[in-house]
């Protein structure tokens, strides 16, 4: 029997790369959380913000396009 290959969306690398960009702007957010840069608006964190959200799309798109195996 001839095993038939299935093909990984390209939004499963995608989620994957969100995630990993999520988690590495995360961390740099928790990391400066106590020593801010100089900037206006400094106090509002984005770094964390942007870095969660990223994780929590990252997270749907790893789930959504998930490779699975076909039932055949």
């Amino acid at each position: 029997m001839a095993e038939r290959r299935r093909m990984i969306p390209v939004w499963f690398f995608v989620g994957v790369l969100l995630l990993i960009y999520g988690v590495l702007i995360l961390a740099d957010g928790i990391i400066e959380w106590n020593h801010l840069p100089d900037t206006v608006l400094a106090n509002l964190h984005s770094t964390v913000w942007w870095g969660a959200l990223l994780i929590v799309i990252g997270a749907l798109f790893v789930h959504l396009f998930r490779p699975r195996k076909s039932s055949r």
